[in-house]
This record gives C-alpha cells, structure tokens and sequence, in this order.
C-alpha cells in the first residue's frame, strides 16, 4: 500500500514523496516535490494525494518531476472557519477573502536625511544635543520654514517626527541647557582638528523681524536695506576657512563697532587662548576698539578708510607723486589719532613699524590694484554726473556725494573729487602685527578671507531663511539663533567634502526617494537607484575630510 512521505532535506527544506512497501524493501514510487514554506507544503501534500486517489494512476517514469499546482492566494481565515488547507475544495467556498493587491504606503528621501545627520554626527554635535534638535537642524537645510511646518519637512524626508509641541521644548532645552556653549566648544575642537585657529574672521549682520513694536531686544536701528522694522544685531565669528566658530546677540541700536570686543573676549575665555588675531572689515574701525584689542594682548587686521591715505602716504606724494604700479604694496605707519602724526614727508624711506618706536601709531598696509582703480573711477564718474545733475536742477535728490552748500547755492566740490580720484585704486589695511611676524602681503590675504564671514551671513539669510524672524521673545531668538550657528557648521562641512554647495547637494539627493510598500499583509522598504553621480556625492560626504586629505 502507497502512502505520503515528508522528508526534511539537507538545505532545509521538506521533500514531499510517495513511498511504498514490496516484500518488506521501501521504496519512492513518486517525488512530488519540495517545499520551503508551509503553504508550498500545503499545496504538495494536495497533489500526493490526488495521486493516490486517481485509480487510473499508473507509474509511469518519464524523467519529469511534477510542479506544484497554480493557487490563488487566500487570505486569513475567519473565525470559525475550516484552516487553510482543508480537504474541502478552497476554490468552491464563497465567503474566500482575496488578498489585495500591493499598494505603495509612503516615499522619503531618507538618503538625504542620512547623508547630513553622519555629517551631523561626525561634527560630534551628537553628544550634547539631542536627536530631535538634529532633525531640526537638517529640516532647516533642506527646506526652511516655520516650526509648524517641520513635521512635513521631516515627513517628506522619510522620518517620524515629533509632535510641534516637542519640538518647541527642544528649543527650550536648547537655551536653558546651554547647548549653544557645548556646540561652540565642539566647533572649535573640529576646528583646531581640521587647521588653524590662531587667526579669526568677524564681521555683523542685521536681522529684522515682522513686527510693530519694539522690545528690550528687538528696535529700530541702522540698516544697510534702509528698513524701519525692529531688528538686532548679529555678530559671527568664523576660522581662516569659513567654519563657524561663535555667534552673538545684541539689540537692535548696537553700534557694529561695539560688537567685536564682546564675542572675541568670550571667545577667548571659552576655549582659555594666549594669542590670537582678529579680521575685520573698515566698519570695525576706530581708535577705541584698535586700542582695547591691542590691550587684551590680540593682534588685528582691520580695513582703513580711504580718507586716511593722505596721512599715511604723505611721504609717498612728496617723493614721487600719484604715480603707483599694478599690485604695488607700502608698508607704513598710521596714527592713531590725527592730532599724532610719526610720519613726516621730509623722509623718502616709509618707516617700519615698531611698537617701542610708533607708540603713537598702527602699522598700516596700502595696495593699489589697476583693476580697482578701472572700477572705482567708473563709479566716480558715475557719481560725478549725478552730482552735477543735482548741481544744474536736472534732477531732484538727497544731496549726493562732491556736491556741497555755497552760500544758498549747491557747487560741485572739485576738491573732493580730485582727492577721490587721486585715491582711487588704492585699499588699505590696519594692523599691530609687526613685519617680522607677518609679511604686508600676508596682511593683504588674511584681510581677503573676509568673504567667507559675509558667504555665511549670505547663506543664513538666503538658504538658510534666518531672516524674517517670526520668533519673539528673547529665549526664543535665542535658541534660533544657536539653531541656524548649527546649521551652518553643518553645511560648512557638507559642501567641503562634497565640493558643492548645499543647495546643489540638496536638489540632486532629494529626489531619491525610497518607498516603502504593503503586500499580502507585510511591509517592506526598498532603497532608490542612485546613478554614479549621486553616488559620487554620497561617498564624499561619507568619508570625513581629514580622512579625504589623508588620502
């Protein structure tokens, strides 16, 4: 007599075979074949038994293993139903559920939230913050908005994201627990790690609010837009290279000459420096700051107004008058008030300063460059002809620059725009940094890096929407402000390993979204394809920069 046969094989499976007995010898009259799962062995156990239950089954070796049978997928059993592989015959009951057909659940560009948070951790901003405060540090770089709308910034990005009201307490937390401190501190060890901190970049910035009233905070000030909302004032502080290094906060009327003192002396404090040499532009220039830096024991490089060159080159006139070369470099002194002046013209030689020498003076740097000096006397002539229109009553304006009052009657000043042009091309710098320690052309590149400060302030009030600022309290600003501090570094880093800038980085790893799929009662999430030039991308911010350098 033949009977069914379950045999557990050597790759796990369980072959399914119908066996017999002849003269007490065993023998396989039939494979049926093998299953991997319980509903192919369902289904091979059916078919064995159709064959021992065809009478007109013969055995009949044709060298064909037998393949399961076709069977429409059935879905769960209800409740007080036979189980699925019942002798009844499935395929005639008419209360089957039919399982339905595969549906796509959610897509995210999870690639491009992975891709900034290792950024995001390899910064070591991890430790002392909290995973919440990245997601709303990567949602601020990929998409700025308000923090009502992050969910669906961090949703489209393929993650989970807290609720609105968790996500204002991290916030809260941010300012309370002196986050802004410990990211400052890892900044500036990520710093010192990747170059040189002995040299750093300042420069300020205005961000207004949409606001009617003033506050404590948050008033009317200067503003280079011409703006009359409420506003304050931001100070930046910044490597050689552009990382971020320390941010600050003052009200809205605080002069930008003010500024620079506050955040170098914390700056210094923080991290417990002896020596150390700040950038600044002409803005940051005047007698008492120059004074207090040189007092704190920092070196300076500060941008001379144009109005000094006079004084400083008075030698220069005498002995050999407006004439300079393209790229030419007088390294001299300047006072540092007018009513002191150590350089006189009756000596050809520009003095080399030295602090026991010049107690009464700064070192100062001139260049002229024939490009400037192409520029600048198109924009004089410019100036001129608005000038004289005012002048002759062809146009009606604010008093524009060379025009002046005689008697009850507006002239063109002569006098100032011969001095102008005779000062065109030329740039001066300001320092007490002596020529043994740092050449004049070091001074001129060091002053130069400036634009890295000014590519941060663009990139926060641009890309990364600082600005306006729906915020309101000072806590609140506060906390924004240490956010988007964060968010730079972040990008700094992003577009140095990668090569490009984070908007570019963003519109090519955005659309790689992977999906995420239900079918027959599971889920499952499949990666994008991601074409060589993506991957290229990917494989850069991955891979740290001092590894990248190394190699």
């Amino acid at each position: 007599m033949a009977w069914i046969r379950r045999v557990r094989t050597a790759s796990g499976a369980t072959a399914v075979q119908i066996a017999d007995s002849v003269n007490g010898r065993r023998r396989i009259v039939a494979h049926v074949g093998s299953a991997h799962t319980e509903a192919e062995l369902g289904l091979l156990m059916r078919q064995a038994q159709e064959l021992l239950d065809d009478p007109g089954q013969g055995e009949l070796d044709l060298g064909i293993a037998p393949a399961a049978r076709k069977a429409d997928l059935i879905g769960p059993v209800r409740s007080g139903e036979a189980p699925l592989f019942d002798l009844q015959e499935a395929a005639g009951r008419s209360d089957r559920q039919v399982v339905a057909p595969a549906r796509v659940v959610s897509t995210g560009s999870d690639v491009l939230f992975q891709a900034l948070a290792r950024v995001f951790e390899d910064l070591g901003f991890a430790p002392v913050t909290d995973e919440v405060f990245a997601s709303l540090v990567i949602a601020r770089i990929v998409e700025p908005t308000s923090i009502l709308d992050v969910p669906r910034v961090l949703t489209d990005l393929g993650q989970d994201p807290a609720s609105v009201k968790t996500l204002r307490r991290t916030l809260q937390r941010c300012h309370s627990g002196g986050w802004r401190e410990k990211i400052a501190a890892v900044c500036f060890s990520h710093a010192q790690r990747a170059g040189d901190v002995s040299l750093c970049l300042y420069d300020v910035t205005t961000l207004y609010f949409e606001a009617e009233k003033e506050d404590d905070l948050r008033k009317v000030g200067f503003s280079k837009e011409r703006r009359v909302d409420p506003q304050i004032v931001v100070g930046l502080l910044v490597d050689r290279g552009g990382f971020r290094l320390e941010i600050g906060c003052f009200e809205g009327l605080t002069a930008e000459t003010t500024t620079i003192l506050p955040i170098i002396r914390q700056f210094k404090e923080r991290h417990h420096l002896e020596h150390m040499v700040v950038v600044a532009d002409a803005g940051m220039l005047s007698a008492g700051n120059l004074r207090e830096l040189d007092e704190a024991g920092f070196g300076f490089i500060v941008g001379s107004r144009t109005t000094k060159a006079p004084i400083d080159l008075a030698s220069h006139f005498r002995w050999h008058g407006d004439a300079f070369t393209d790229e030419q470099v007088i390294d001299t002194i300047t006072p540092k008030t007018t009513r002191t002046i150590e350089n006189g013209p009756a000596t050809k030689a520009e003095p080399v300063w030295h602090r026991d020498e010049h107690p009464r003076s700064w070192r100062a740097v001139w260049a002229f460059s024939a490009k400037r000096s192409a520029r600048d006397a198109k924009t004089l002539t410019a100036q001129e002809n608005r000038a004289r229109a005012v002048v002759d009553g062809e146009k009606a304006a604010r008093t524009p620059r060379f025009v002046t009052l005689k008697g009850d009657a507006t002239v063109l000043d002569e006098a100032a725009l011969a001095r102008a042009r005779r000062l065109a091309g030329l740039k001066g710098y300001v320092s007490n940094i002596p020529a043994t320690l740092m050449s004049a052309r070091e001074v001129i590149s060091s002053y130069h890096d400036l634009w890295h400060v000014e590519q941060s302030f663009r990139l926060s009030k641009t890309d990364l929407a600082a600005r306006p600022m729906h915020v309101h309290t000072q806590d609140t600003i506060e906390a924004h402000l240490t956010l988007v501090f964060t968010a730079l570094a972040v990008v700094r880093e992003t577009q140095a390993r990668a090569g490009l800038g984070i908007r570019s980085i963003v519109r090519q790893l955005r659309p790689l979204r992977s999906a995420t799929i239900a079918i027959n009662g599971t889920q499952q999430t499949f990666p994008p394809q991601i074409n060589p030039e993506q991957k290229a991308i990917l494989d850069a911010i991955h891979r740290p920069r001092t590894q990248a350098l190394s190699d």
